[in-house]
């Protein structure tokens, strides 16, 4: 990545987050800061680059829609970009929102790219500490942006600068405030662009000294990841995509690898969603083209 810049992955999360805020219902995720994160040049070339894309995702939809640009679009994100942003987000937030309930006062967000938790709950500042944990320069990118839409950082915010792929470095965040209490971690969009080796080192890393009761909200791609084709053929694009981009996908797992390595680092996985529950959670009687995404799950699981 280059100095003042987020990751191509992130500006899309956010693109994708954005544009359900603004035009799909009902809501599955609310985004409303999303879009103010984005300039109006990046959305009209990420809307430009996806609909004269459309052959690549689907040459059927091509012919169907053609000259139908903005139905186009919406094909595209709906399919395609928005499902797993969206539901993930979610799902994670409704754990924390009840994790604070019971009296959680210490959120880590992992790869935290362009998130906006912080800012859409204000209420917040005083009885939760948060610590968004990415590479510095997606984090400069994302302050600069704050700036730009005159978004105040609230002061229980924390940015930890940390290339947490090669090691993660509990000092920094102690440096930043960090302490050694009851803790909920999010690691969303980020398994799939470590090593096997590199999830488990991760994971053991950040409940070594983690409290009992701390826990973690994370997705995952199945073993069929690098093999299924999905509706319209979106998870065999997404791997394209995200190979194309120059963050190509790592690693997928069956659900036994991933209880052992929980179970390694004195995890027991709370909650397991499969595509199928996700979609009867967050998709049903819907009328648009969201679905939940193949081969994704994702999991809540507590220090035992």
């Amino acid at each position: 990545m280059r100095p003042n810049e987020s990751s191509l992955t992130s500006l899309i999360s956010a693109f994708g987050r954005a544009y359900h805020s603004q035009y799909d219902t009902p809501k599955i995720f609310d985004d409303y800061v999303a879009q103010e994160l984005i300039s109006k040049k990046e959305i009209s070339e990420i809307s430009e680059n996806m609909i004269n894309g459309i052959q690549f995702f689907n040459e059927g939809i091509a012919q169907t829609l053609q000259g139908k640009s903005e139905e186009v679009l919406k094909w595209i994100t709906q399919v395609q970009l928005s499902p797993t942003p969206l539901a993930r987000a979610a799902y994670c937030e409704k754990v924390l929102l009840n994790e604070i309930m019971l009296g959680l006062e210490q959120y880590v967000i992992l790869g935290a790219g362009l998130d906006t938790f912080c800012i859409r709950h204000p209420e917040l500042e005083k009885t939760l500490e948060i610590f968004e944990i990415d590479h510095p320069s997606t984090q400069e990118f994302k302050k600069k942006r704050l700036d730009n839409a005159n978004l105040l950082t609230p002061g229980n915010l924390h940015f930890v600068s940390m290339d947490f792929t090669k090691k993660f470095s509990f000092q920094k965040l102690i440096d930043e405030g960090f302490e050694n209490k009851k803790t909920f971690f999010s690691l969303l969009g980020v398994s799939y662009y470590l090593t096997k080796e590199e999830n488990s080192r991760l994971i053991s890393s950040l409940f070594a000294k983690a409290p009992i009761g701390s826990s973690i909200v994370f997705d995952y791609a199945d073993e069929n990841l690098f093999e299924e084709k999905g509706i319209s053929n979106r998870v065999e694009n997404m791997v394209k995509m995200a190979s194309a981009s120059g963050e190509s996908m790592k690693s997928c797992f069956t659900y036994n690898e991933i209880e052992h390595m929980l179970e390694k680092s004195g995890l027991l996985i709370y909650e397991h969603l499969s595509p199928v529950k996700i979609n009867d959670r967050f998709f049903s009687n819907r009328t648009d083209y969201l679905t939940a995404f193949e081969t994704i799950h994702y999991i809540h699981a507590v220090k035992k």
